[in-house]
């Protein structure tokens, strides 16, 4: 569980040594208290872990991470690390934990807090780390379309589902993203399909989608994955954490009954790289939701004396967004022996896997490459849908 990165301490211990590091006027600790999905998911969870340890080890900070085993620990664990007076920052990692956010910082005004995926944007103490989810969502879509034309058996239009987690505007953002880069393959690569007001003309693709209600059951994940495996679907993309596990497992199941060691169908992760989930051979490829870079910047701020509450957008261009690469798996890959979740031994066979599926899309990633080029340049605007109105008109466009 990226023990590589890992400085964890239980609240009581972080408690003491708040108090005897607040006697001697210090701020030693760069603090995080993570959302129920919680620390081993190797996705949302542990990239906040990994920015936080990448900013403790750059400024001679000790981490100390808490976990919230109910949304009713949020504001308790907040206010502990708060009273304490010796964090430089406290991170809170997940949009659940924003109403409790916005109660601690008006209650300890002096002290410096960022929030990963909520929405806090006026509030001088609270800086709110958000992304662009929807630009590496549509890249992903892109992709998944390509690739579903490539596999679907003949006679089938085969399908690039998506299965998320609990439904909230953060994830309407990845979900209306997605539907806007399947269609663009769909339509020939048409721009206008990103304007949602006037509707894709082909909807060819079939983008089953479904709300689990959970970021932390992979048993929901996995029916959810399999109920759309039996509609056809050759690729799902995960937008829903620890769940999502889940259904990455229903994917390899139905390749390995199959007699496979690769896919299809196939799977693409989301936040961390999880192409090496399941052997490396089903997760074709992830839509990385940077949370390390956001983290590891509000931090690194609060350090320098530059941290300024507010909102904080990152994209493609500031790397707080991107489709893995061999390298990220690599990396990841690492991530995943020391959690224990793979064999040292295995490392070849899988990273070989990985790279074959790479070498044979090729042709296919040649979509994402030119999507992205689109929305750097600004010729591409992807609908950014964070409230029911967009989400509602995004779905009326695309589904």
């Amino acid at each position: 569980m990226f023990k590589a990165f890992r400085a964890v301490l239980v609240v009581a211990l972080a408690v003491t040594i708040s108090l005897m590091s607040t006697a001697q006027g210090q701020t030693t600790d760069l603090c995080v208290v993570f959302d129920i999905g919680g620390r081993g998911d190797l996705s949302f969870n542990d990239m906040g872990a990994k920015g936080a340890q990448e900013a403790a080890d750059a400024n001679g900070l000790t981490v100390v991470e808490v976990q919230s085993n109910s949304e009713a620990d949020y504001l308790p664990n907040l206010r502990t690390l708060s009273r304490g007076g010796t964090c430089v920052i406290i991170v809170a990692v997940g949009f659940l934990l924003t109403d409790a956010i916005v109660a601690v910082a008006g209650e300890f005004p002096d002290q410096n807090y960022a929030i990963v995926d909520g929405f806090v944007p006026d509030v001088d103490n609270v800086q709110s780390v958000l992304f662009q989810e929807q630009d590496g969502s549509a890249l992903v879509g892109a992709l998944a379309a390509s690739i579903n034309s490539r596999v679907a058996p003949e006679g089938s239009a085969g399908g690039a589902g998506i299965v998320l987690g609990i439904e909230i505007p953060v994830l309407w953002k990845f979900e209306c993203g997605y539907k806007a880069g399947v269609r663009w393959v769909d339509n020939g690569e048409d721009n206008s399909v990103f304007d949602i007001s006037s509707g894709a003309a082909d909807r060819s693709t079939p983008i089953p989608f479904v709300y689990t209600g959970s970021f932390s059951d992979p048993a929901l994940g996995q029916s959810a994955g399999e109920a759309q495996l039996a509609q056809g679907t050759q690729i799902i993309y995960n937008v829903a954490g620890a769940v999502g596990r889940g259904m990455i497992t229903a994917v390899a199941n139905a390749g390995r009954a199959l007699g496979r060691e690769t896919g299809p169908p196939f799977a693409i992760g989301v936040d961390a790289d999880q192409d090496w989930v399941e052997g490396g051979g089903f997760v074709v490829a992830s839509m990385m939701k940077r949370v390390d870079t956001g983290v590891a910047a509000a931090a690194q701020s609060a350090v320098d004396g530059t941290f300024q509450g507010g909102l904080s957008f990152l994209g493609l261009a500031e790397g707080g967004i991107s489709v893995s690469t061999p390298e990220d798996f690599d990396t990841f890959l690492q991530f995943g022996i020391d959690a224990g979740e793979i064999n040292a031994d295995d490392r070849d066979v899988l990273f070989g896997r990985h790279t074959g599926l790479r070498e044979l899309f090729r042709d296919e990633f040649v979509h994402v490459a030119e999507l992205q080029a689109l929305i750097e340049d600004g010729t591409v605007t992807v609908p950014n849908a964070q409230d029911q109105e967009t989400i509602d008109a995004c779905r009326a466009a695309l589904d």
